[in-house]
């Protein structure tokens, strides 16, 4: 009876519009891994802290580009 259920429920939810569709991954997503705010907040300084470096110079900005034809060139050699 259980898979008669879950099939019914997929079956439902391929009919769905995309942005429900994200909406329910969502949902799926933070109950299998619950928002820790100590660990956001870290993140939050640590990026704030990093674009403040940018816009004032403090760090030099590199075309991510260059960055992979560097690595590139490292593993060849």
């Amino acid at each position: 009876m259980l898979a008669l259920k879950q099939e019914q429920l997929f079956d439902e939810i391929d009919i769905l519009p995309i942005d429900l569709k994200t909406e329910i991954v969502d949902k799926i997503l933070a109950s299998i891994t619950p928002v820790n705010a100590s660990i956001d907040a870290l993140w939050i300084k640590e990026v704030n802290k990093r674009k403040a470096d940018i816009e004032t110079n403090n760090v030099s900005l590199v075309d991510g580009d260059e960055v992979f034809k560097k690595i590139s060139q490292r593993l060849k050699s």
